[in-house]
C-alpha cells in the first residue's frame, strides 16, 4: 500500500534512539522527509545518516523541549531545512527516575509532566496554524499502555501518559474540520535495547546464556514481566508501521483515537 507521504515533512521528537528512531526510519521509508530530533547531536546525526544511506531524506535538529525558546529555535531550524511541518510525532518524554509511592516527589511529577505533556503542547501549538491553513496535517502523540493500565511504580509517568490521551482527544476535536487529525499510539511491552538487556539479565538467573537467541530469552522471561495474550513482545517496526499509517491520507477518517500496540494486554474494549 502506497501511503503517499512523498511530499510530506515529518518532525519526530526524541528520535535519536529507540522508538523515535524506528518511527523516523519508518516515515522515511514511506517517502517523507524526516526531521530527526534529540538532545545528543551525534546520536541524532547517526539516525539521519542511516536514513540517507537507505535512500531516504533527513535533517537534524536539537533542543530541550521543556524550554520554550529552544523549541522555537528548533522549529525555525526545521523549517529552514524543509518548510512547514506536515506530520508531527510527539515521541520525546519518559520519566526522570524510577519511583514508587514511598519515594515519589511532587517535583518529579512536575518534571515528568513538563517533559511529556507540555513538551508536546509547545510544539503542537506552533505547528498547528500552518497545518490548519493548508487544511492538512497529522499529529501523533506517543503515550504508553501505562497511561491506561498503570502499574504500582512510576506513578508520575503513568499520569503524564494518561494526560496525553485526553489532550489528544481535545486537540482532535478542535481541528477535525480543518483537515488535521490527532491520534495517540500507546505501546505496551516493546523489544527495545533497554528491554533486551533487562530480559537477558533475568534470563541469566534462570540458567540461560546472556547471548542466547532472543526467542529463547523471550519465552523464559516475558511471563515474569507481563501477561501478553499474543505471547511475545512487540517490535519497533510494528510501532513505526502503525505511526506511518496514521500519518498518511489513508487514515484521514481516524482522529481522536488511541491505537494500542499491546498484544492484547489491556483487559477491556
Amino acid at each position: 500500500m502506497d501511503l503517499l507521504l512523498g511530499d510530506k515533512i515529518a518532525l519526530v521528537t526524541g528520535s535519536s534512539k529507540g522508538i523515535g528512531a524506528a518511527i523516523a526510519h519508518g516515515l522515511a521509508r514511506e517517502g517523507a522527509t524526516v526531521i530527526v530530533h534529540g538532545r545528543d547531536l551525534e546520536l541524532a546525526r547517526g539516525v539521519a545518516e542511516k536514513i540517507k544511506q537507505d535512500g531516504g531524506s533527513a535533517h537534524v535538529v536539537t533542543g530541550d523541549l521543556t524550554e520554550a525558546t529552544e523549541v522555537d529555535a528548533m522549529l525555525d531550524m526545521a523549517r529552514s531545512f524543509a518548510g512547514d511541518i506536515d506530520i508531527l510525532v510527539n515521541n520525546a518524554g519518559g520519566s526522570s527516575a524510577a519511583s514508587d509511592w514511598s519515594t515519589t516527589e511532587p517535583s518529579a511529577w512536575a518534571s515528568t509532566y513538563d517533559a511529556n505533556v507540555l513538551a508536546a503542547v509547545r510544539i503542537a501549538k506552533a505547528v498547528l496554524p500552518p497545518m490548519r491553513h493548508a487544511r492538512w496535517g497529522r499529529i501523533i502523540n506517543i503515550s504508553s499502555l501505562a497511561g491506561l493500565m498503570p502499574p504500582a511504580v512510576n506513578p508520575d509517568y503513568s499520569a503524564a501518559k494518561a494526560a496525553m490521551l485526553t489532550m489528544s482527544v481535545s486537540m482532535a476535536k478542535a481541528v477535525a474540520a480543518e483537515g488535521v487529525t490527532v491520534n495517540t499510539v500507546s505501546p505496551g511491552t516493546i523489544h527495545s535495547e533497554k528491554l533486551d538487556g533487562k530480559f537477558r539479565e533475568v534470563a541469566q538467573t534462570r540458567g540461560i546464556a546472556i547471548d542466547a537467541p532472543w526467542d529463547e530469552v523471550e519465552a523464559a522471561v516475558l511471563p515474569l514481566f507481563a501477561q501478553v495474550p499474543i505471547g511475545r513482545v512487540g517490535t519497533l517496526q510494528e510501532i513505526a508501521d502503525a505511526v506511518a499509517f496514521l500519518a498518511s491520507s489513508r487514515a484521514s477518517y481516524i482522529t481522536g483515537s488511541n491505537l494500542r500496540l499491546d498484544g492484547g494486554m489491556l483487559p477491556t474494549i
